[in-house]
């Protein structure tokens, strides 16, 4: 892993923002975690997961209003990662670490593994958002060029269009193949896999197996086979193209900025906070509906400068943190819907499918 450091000598702007942030909070009285309206969209969330679930398997339905089920089946448990396990894996759900954790595992009942995610996510991601060479969101692949600095392969020019199949597929690759390789291979992306203790390997390990036997195992024997693979390939269809376009939105989208490390240490010429508002954007930011279903992910402004405090106190940061990018000239990268924001993905994604100058 190459040595990577900001310039956080002074950083003004955060102590700045910071400042008006805490004075936000303390002048309310408010916890900086989650509240109620958050544990009763938990509830919802979860107990229609498990309505679905059951209905699938014991209630008989047309073939058409099954598959219909298992899409939204798939969007829900997309939605329950975005507010539940994604607030709880940063600590932000509950002021009780705990809860946190408990709440964190629901990645495993969506089959992935907390312990991975969070180093992924909450330390790589986090830390080198949009850095080429340590940012696994953005890793180098033959079939997906997310940035300039990616080496272009004649399959990109039609990266634009296939794209939509790889994130679809993207949460059952995830599920029975990237966590495994990270797993034996001790590694994410280039960053070497904090050692896990003898209770993570037993938690992933047996939430592995529960996965298999109440996706796999129980459904087959009510339903059988067929019935099961069809209504298991439209679940995660949904499920990780929901995933999948939700993140892009956030950092793969026109306006964000990127950077690139090879081998030799780099220092980013940017403060840590300053860094985190130039690669990513918010979209959709006044549609309620939107921020109810993707749990705050629509502020991810918001989120990356402040990833412990919990989403359901996005919109009132968002007016704050928009205010000091503009007192400290700096960029506020925002998309006013989601369609728009998905249009700048997509225009991103050709553009950056056409082959470079040098081998045109």
């Amino acid at each position: 892993m190459p040595k990577v450091t900001f310039n956080n000598r002074e950083h003004v702007f955060f102590t700045d923002l910071k400042k008006s942030v805490d004075q936000y909070f303390q002048e309310r009285n408010l916890r900086k975690t989650g509240n109620v309206h958050l544990y009763v969209k938990s509830v919802v969330l979860i107990t229609t997961a498990v309505t679905l679930y059951l209905s699938l398997l014991f209630v008989s339905l047309p073939a058409a209003w099954a598959l219909l089920l298992c899409g939204l089946l798939g969007f829900v448990l997309a939605s329950i990662g975005f507010n539940v396990m994604h607030d709880a894996c940063h600590g932000s759900y509950s002021s009780r670490k705990w809860v946190n954790e408990l709440f964190g595992y629901s990645l495993n009942a969506l089959g992935g593994n907390a312990f991975i995610w969070k180093f992924k996510h909450n330390i790589i991601h986090h830390t080198y958002t949009n850095i080429d060479g340590l940012d696994d969101d953005i890793a180098k692949s033959p079939l997906m060029r997310q940035c300039q600095t990616q080496k272009w392969v004649p399959a990109h020019r039609f990266q634009h269009i296939y794209v939509v199949l790889v994130y679809a597929i993207s949460s059952f690759a995830w599920v029975a193949i990237m966590d495994f390789n990270k797993y034996f291979k001790g590694k994410v992306y280039t960053t070497t896999l904090q050692k896990m203790d003898w209770k993570e390997h037993v938690i992933f390990w047996v939430s592995k197996l529960l996965y298999v036997a109440f996706y796999v195992v129980l459904p087959i024997s009510v339903v059988g086979v067929s019935a099961w693979a069809l209504g298991f390939a439209v679940m995660h269809l949904c499920m990780g193209f929901t995933l999948a376009i939700v993140f892009q939105l956030a950092h793969v989208v026109e306006e964000t900025e990127f950077e690139v490390v090879g081998n030799e240490p780099v220092q980013i010429e940017n403060e840590w906070a300053v860094h985190q508002v130039k690669t990513t954007a918010d979209f959709a930011i006044d549609n309620k509906v939107i921020s109810w279903f993707v749990g705050g992910l629509n502020f991810q402004v918001e989120h990356h400068l402040f990833p412990r405090i919990s989403h359901v106190h996005y919109p009132a940061l968002q007016k704050i943190v928009k205010q000091k990018c503009a007192e400290h000239h700096l960029p506020y990268h925002y998309n006013p819907t989601m369609f728009a924001a998905v249009a700048s993905h997509f225009r991103m994604m050709k553009e950056l499918g056409n082959p470079p100058l040098a081998a045109a």
